[in-house]
């Protein structure tokens, strides 16, 4: 067992799933992979297990439903925390992520207790989205930032590594988004709770394979949560480290 793993939710991403898995391998040392699949109907689940039985490094746990990345991630952190790792990533399945740049975000993290990889932040950037969901990611995060006062650039940003003493300290039974807005309550949860959040510059390139996830209903969670933070008696509540 390494000290490092990444938390990949999948949900029909068997064309993406194992170039991702082979360039994790390949690219990086030292690294395990969780895969956490909602019983995807396009067989991603076969294709996980297949590369599990492959390779020592990739683990998988397998969920019943779709239930949205937010509960994915949720129980990912609960399987990785019964387990002595103390690096914990977050990565997207489906390729928009380099892992090319996962050592960068650890070394981020050694300097901090949350390194995000963004995509606002001078050197970062978006590759091949539609001018109106490029809009929409800005204006989203800029809304955030002005409710929140939440000092990082990328609200909603996917990849990340934490340290393990910031998952055990976060109640994770207190954050409830399902879709992106999962991003939102967990930076700001880190950070009204005294953890150090440091962005490092990422290039972000939309999905090759597959569908976008992004809904109305993705939309209009987001919109809700941030107001329910600053409204949020336990989030808001002066404190330290646990």
């Amino acid at each position: 067992m390494h000290k490092n793993i990444i938390i990949i939710p999948t949900y029909n991403e068997r064309k993406n799933i194992t170039k991702i898995v082979e360039e994790v391998i390949l690219a990086n040392q030292g690294f395990d992979i969780l895969i956490v699949d909602d019983n995807s109907p396009d067989g991603t689940g076969l294709e996980v297990d297949r590369l599990a039985a492959l390779y020592p490094e990739v683990q998988v746990l397998h969920r019943p439903a779709k239930r949205g990345i937010g509960k994915a991630y949720l129980d990912g952190f609960r399987w990785v925390l019964e387990r002595n790792y103390e690096y914990i990533f977050e990565m997207d399945g489906d390729l928009s992520h380099n892992p090319r740049d996962l050592p960068r975000l650890l070394e981020g993290v050694r300097g901090s207790d949350l390194c995000i990889g963004s995509r606002y932040i001078r050197g970062g950037g978006v590759r091949h989205w539609p001018l109106w969901r490029q809009a929409l990611s800005r204006m989203a995060n800029l809304y955030v930032r002005l409710v929140t006062q939440l000092p990082i650039k990328d609200t909603t940003a996917g990849f990340k590594c934490f340290k393990r003493r910031v998952l055990e300290c976060l109640p994770l039974d207190k954050i409830h988004s399902e879709g992106y807005s999962f991003q939102i309550e967990m930076h700001y949860w880190a950070w009204k709770m005294g953890f150090k959040l440091k962005e490092i510059p990422i290039i972000f390139v939309d999905r090759p394979q597959g569908r976008s996830k992004m809904s109305r209903q993705i939309i209009w969670e987001a919109f809700l949560v941030v107001w329910k933070l600053i409204f949020d008696k336990e989030a808001n509540k002066p404190r330290g480290f646990c």
